[in-house]
């Protein structure tokens, strides 16, 4: 039965919000624990779609695993690892599941993984990880589908990324910690996610410096200098920004709790600069309110520092109703204003050339049946319809379930009118479709 979203817009929103675990640093994390043998343990693990994904690749190679609802923790048990083949009917439904490839290089010196997929977003290749895995003496080709990588040793390298690919440095940094020998990775990605498996990496016995700047130095260590441990994600910055956007979109007041205030400095600069009020209350919780009507603003999307790609079209729905003209310029994937066509729906003024967007403030947005066509997009539907006159249905919702974990739970926590239906007979659902069951695992 197809599900989707109802949101009654127009409701200030007010309260506090907890943000789960960042998707993007536990799924790499569930990756890294194949490097050790033995069980490790993984705290504020959101129950996402994703996750579920990445559990069925890792049981798929042979690991063992189990989820605590209660304590939102994740088992991961490495130490017979039965295969190295990643299988398609998973990894090409998450792209994220890819970075498998590394790690079983790193332990097993081989591996066979699926090309990826997920979000249709642009073309994302990965060329970068095959020419980082051959520079440490992988053989790699990829035939029918599936990357095959083999390796006689892994030995350390100097690899410069022509971009700063999140995947590829997150790959080679798994495959070079048991390599011989030191890697050096430049213009290496910077992302707080980075920083998080490098420290994951550390505490289980890699020699990771560098990490969250653009040079990572790799010093190999031997398979029995690692061990199993237990580790607790970092929160998601993405799913932060979402909800500051929320609060301001309704000329709302809130509290965000269990946020890294830090890992969003330029999305915050953007929001304040429109009109946003942002405080730091303590070290991990903000307070966000916004009294008066927004101000256009000129953004570009950047590899971290930068203006987050996955914050662009949340922006874009601020900026649909604030005075003046925007120009929201994407430059980091082709295919990622998808959200423009749902959001003239509304009533949104966007005019889109290739990777420009001018968007012109109008006085409001009227509600409007909308379909999610990623992730983010998705997103950015539930801030406008939030914000929006009257009703809106958004359809596709399991993109959103990927990233965002009890969506309607928390929404309605700080007054948003939304409730999640069957299409057949608009029965409520209660809980994210696709999320952890002990019971299962």
């Amino acid at each position: 039965m197809t599900e989707k979203i109802r949101i009654i817009g127009g409701k200030q929103l007010k309260g506090e919000v907890s943000i789960s675990g960042a998707k993007n640093a536990v799924l790499k994390l569930m990756a890294a624990a194949l490097l050790a043998k033995g069980e490790s343990k993984i705290y504020n693990v959101p129950e996402l779609t994703d996750v579920v994904i990445m559990l069925n690749v890792l049981e798929q190679l042979g690991a063992k695993t189990s989820y605590n609802k209660a304590e939102k923790s994740l088992t991961i048990d490495a130490t017979n690892l039965t295969s190295v083949t990643a299988g398609y009917e998973f990894v090409s439904r998450m792209r994220a599941s890819f970075i498998v490839l590394g790690a079983l290089v790193g332990r097993c010196k081989e591996a066979i993984v699926a090309l990826p997929g997920g979000c249709a977003i642009g073309e994302r290749k990965v060329d970068f990880h095959i020419r980082g895995l051959e520079a440490l003496g992988t053989n790699v080709k990829i035939e029918n589908g599936y990357v095959h990588a083999k390796a006689r040793k892994l030995v350390g390298s100097d690899i410069y990324l022509d971009i700063p690919s999140v995947g590829a440095t997150e790959n080679i940094m798994l495959a070079s910690v048991l390599a011989e020998g030191s890697t050096r990775i430049q213009n290496a990605a910077q992302e707080p996610e980075i920083s998080d498996l490098a420290n994951f990496l550390n505490a289980m016995g890699a020699d990771i410096v560098g990490a969250g700047t653009s040079e990572i130095v790799v010093n190999g260590v031997k398979q029995e200098d690692l061990r199993p441990i237990e580790y607790t994600t970092i929160p998601d910055r993405i799913e932060a920004g979402t909800y500051m956007a929320a609060f301001i979109a309704t000329r709302g007041k809130g509290i965000i709790r269990n946020i890294f205030p830090n890992h969003l400095t330029f999305y915050t600069s953007k929001l304040t600069k429109m009109g946003a009020d942002i405080k730091l209350i303590d070290p991990t919780s903000i307070e966000v309110s916004c009294k008066r009507r927004l101000e256009a603003v000129n953004i570009i999307t950047q590899p971290y520092p930068g203006f987050p790609t996955d914050l662009q079209s949340l922006a874009m729905a601020l900026a649909t109703v604030a005075d003046g003209v925007s120009i929201i310029t994407e430059s980091l994937y082709e295919n990622r204003f998808m959200q423009v066509p749902e959001l003239r729906k509304m009533g949104a003024d966007i005019h889109q050339e290739r990777n420009h967007s001018l968007v012109k403030g109008v006085k409001n947005l009227t509600g409007a049946n909308l379909r999610a066509s990623d992730l983010r997009a998705g997103a950015s539907l539930v801030i406008a319809s939030l914000m929006a006159n009257g009703e809106s249905t958004i359809d596709n919702i399991y993109h959103i379930d990927r990233g965002y974990e009890l969506l309607e739970d928390k929404f309605r926590m700080i007054g948003a009118d939304i409730t999640r239906f069957t299409e057949d007979d608009s029965a409520i659902i209660t809980k994210n479709k696709g999320s952890l069951s002990e019971s299962q695992l």
